[in-house]
């Protein structure tokens, strides 16, 4: 469910890893590493040798293949032909994306969100609207009353691909939103966000599509969730509407297909929705969570330390949620941090180094923190 995010990037929503070891190492190929892109002394607390790999329109939502060696992701940058989000992927160490255009893996029709690969690196799943319309569904006229909105397009559905850009199969065919789909570590279930029952839940089905269990029952939207190393646990973002006024603008909303997303929190449970706990509290939006290698702490955006809404910057709290510890410290957009399998990487997209522009590209920085 792809989105923008404020008025200064076009974004999407987040949706996770395997753990397997590799030797490999950043090679700077047609790219320079630069500890520049670092932009205050508490980053370099935690990255360096931090490496752009896009350069142009707006791209989020890189995530890992199980050896680590490629990213897949989603851009609208109209140089490569896109019109609105599209998936492509990249061998992130050698390839020069500044001069070459990835492997696009989407039809090239309608609007997709979130990408992932699925066990053996060679196939992907992600959303797509393509099947209700090869135009770009619209986005939202600015509102009157001036809230901030997503729009939930009906017709997004859940397809794998092959890394030629071939749809292998249709995962779902429910009426109405299916997305944010991504992978267990242990390679044998999908977690995804579904309109099905009339609210957006979160559910998992097998990775060939069976076998669909509800895991989320609480009024609001729950959304980008991803299991954690050893595939037992999940943590997503959600938010839960309390007021009377609060449920009514929720209901009336989610109506017109669309979410307001400005105040959400993350929450973690068992992989199979039991032992549901709220680890922050910490007001406005907090989202694109992911677990960290060890799986007892979540590094993930959040703008609650601005009145303004704005910027977002990363952080990591503890499974419990204490510790809460800033990891960026900047006035940009840094959000869908996403560590590579191994535990040697962090991806994530950010709005530094765009020369003025509103552009938003993809980082690869090592991890140097604990």
């Amino acid at each position: 469910m792809r989105i923008k995010l404020l008025a200064l990037v076009a974004l999407a929503f987040a949706c996770g890893p395997k753990a397997v070891e590799t030797t490999e190492e950043i090679t700077t190929s047609t790219h320079t590493a630069l500890d520049s892109l670092l932009l205050s002394e508490n980053e370099m607390k935690f990255l360096k040798n931090v490496k752009q790999l896009t350069f142009g329109g707006n791209n989020a939502e890189a995530y890992w293949s199980f050896d680590d060696s490629k990213l897949v992701f989603q851009s609208d940058y109209a140089e490569w032909g896109n019109e609105c989000d599209q998936i492509f992927y990249t061998n992130w160490q050698t390839d020069d994306l500044k001069n070459n255009a990835p492997q696009r893996l989407s039809t090239g029709l309608g609007r997709t969100t979130c990408s992932y690969f699925l066990p053996g690196n060679e196939t992907i799943v992600y959303a797509s609207t393509h099947l209700g319309g090869d135009a770009c569904p619209p986005v939202p006229e600015r509102r009157t009353d001036g809230k901030y909105v997503w729009p939930i397009y009906d017709s997004y559905d859940i397809f794998t691909a092959d890394l030629d850009g071939n749809i292998i199969s249709q995962l779902t065919d429910d009426p109405g939103y299916d997305g944010e789909a991504t992978v267990s570590p242990k390679g044998d279930k999908i977690v995804f966000t579904s309109m099905r029952t009339g609210d957006l839940e979160l559910y998992t089905m097998n990775i060939d599509g069976s076998d669909i269990k509800q895991i989320t029952s609480d009024l609001g939207y729950d959304g980008g969730a991803f299991f954690s190393p050893d595939g037992n646990k999940l943590i997503w973002r959600a938010s839960r509407p309390q007021t009377e006024e609060e449920i009514a603008e929720y209901k009336e909303l989610l109506a017109e297909g669309l979410v307001k997303p400005t105040e959400m929190e993350l929450y973690v449970a068992n992989a199979d929705g039991s032992d549901i706990q709220k680890i922050t509290d910490l007001g406005q939006a907090n989202w694109a969570p992911f677990f960290h290698p060890s799986g007892d702490k979540i590094i993930f955006a959040s703008n609650h330390h601005t009145e303004r809404g704005f910027p977002f910057n990363l952080y990591m709290i503890n499974l419990d949620g204490t510790g809460l510890v800033r990891i960026t410290e900047n006035d940009t957009f840094d959000a869908f941090p996403v560590f590579s399998n191994n535990g040697k990487y962090l991806v994530f997209s950010s709005n530094r180094n765009n020369g003025g522009t509103r552009d938003t590209n993809l980082f690869v920085a090592e991890w140097i923190g604990d």
